[in-house]
């Protein structure tokens, strides 16, 4: 077990919040396979005021999930208040402010990353979120707004004297959006000079390389996004590694039990129409890579019923992976977006 703020956990690794991808199916799923902790995809504050039907599903979560963290965005503080005490009557673990978006819609309103450009006044926000709630509040931003407005250790100083549970820090400027490299020894000299825990993230497509950051950098944990896209194993690899175990790569009867769990999980969670539009974006991210992934691919994205697209999908990952190298898994992946 580990300190992670308030909260004691099993290890360091995390699935990072993804927008459109981190629902409660797969949270739960992530949950099963050693992610220490999960976070909601960013839900708005100003959806949660209005109270829409969509917003609030985006609020779902199950017991199993915990420890669980439900993520807002927005640019109004008595809005995002509200929302933290709405968080918090769901009975959500913590509530995390997303302060790292680059997407042009959020920015241009003065959420995301935008809130960050000026320090001082984020940490009044901050400070009246703390206030408004008895859970802990935490956040995700990135190193800056642009290579020459870096501005990270500013904001973290803003968090911890506004009472913030943990900043978690993407490595990337809201400029670089996911393209070039995160900057881990920029993580690293905040991690070295903040009085509150740091959770470092971008770029962690392997077990090896989340384990490697974790040390070198001294950060508390670190979340892991896009590699778990690739490689929905890599949290229970990651914590065998790190406890000095050795793993092996999953076969792919293994697989098509995940498979058969995330079917029945989305079918819980969705009605049949939507549970079918999120399978099929899993599929395409977990098929990536293997011989005749792209000839799959357009498969899912046309086969129209759930019984034939799973049993699809259980004979390419039976075909595709049986004796099959799996080092591609290493490799970068989704470098257009996503944690």
């Amino acid at each position: 077990m580990i300190q992670l703020g308030p909260f004691k956990v099993e290890h360091p690794f995390i699935l990072a919040p993804m927008a459109g991808i981190t629902n409660s199916p797969f949270r739960r799923l992530m949950r099963r396979l050693k992610s220490a902790v999960v976070v909601s995809e960013l839900v708005s504050a100003n959806g949660i005021e209005y109270m829409g039907q969509k917003t609030l599903d985006l609020l779902k979560f199950h017991d199993e999930e915990r420890t669980v963290g439900l993520q807002i965005f927005g640019e109004d503080t008595e809005r995002l208040c509200k929302a933290a005490q709405y968080v918090e009557r769901l009975g959500a673990d913590f509530v995390d402010l997303n302060l790292g978006c680059p997407v042009p819609k959020v920015v241009k309103s003065g959420a995301g990353s935008a809130m960050c450009r000026n320090p001082a006044e984020l940490g009044r926000t901050l400070s009246a979120m703390v206030k408004s709630v008895k859970i802990p509040v935490t956040i995700k931003i990135r190193t800056g707004w642009d290579a020459d407005s870096r501005n990270a250790h500013d904001v973290v100083r803003a968090a911890a004297d506004a009472g913030v549970a943990w900043v978690a820090i993407h490595g990337r400027t809201r400029a670089q959006g996911y393209s070039g490299q995160a900057d881990w020894d920029y993580i690293a000299e905040v991690k070295a000079k903040s009085s509150i825990p740091i959770i470092g993230n971008g770029d962690l497509n392997n077990p090896e390389t989340a384990v490697r950051r974790l040390k070198e950098t001294g950060v508390d944990a670190v979340l892991i996004g896009r590699g778990a896209l690739r490689n929905p194993f890599i949290f229970e690899q990651a914590v065998a590694l790190w406890r000095g175990e050795s793993f092996s790569e999953p076969g792919h009867e293994r697989f098509v039990d995940l498979l058969s769990t995330q079917r029945a999980l989305l079918g819980e969670s969705f009605p049949p129409r939507y549970a079918m539009i999120h399978a099929r974006k899993f599929l395409a991210w977990y098929s990536a890579g293997y011989p005749g992934s792209s000839e799959f691919r357009k498969k899912v994205f046309t086969i129209p019923e759930p019984e034939d697209l799973w049993r699809e999908a259980e004979a390419f990952f039976h075909s595709s992976m049986n004796g099959r190298d799996l080092g591609f898994m290493r490799e970068e992946f989704l470098m257009g977006g996503h944690g």
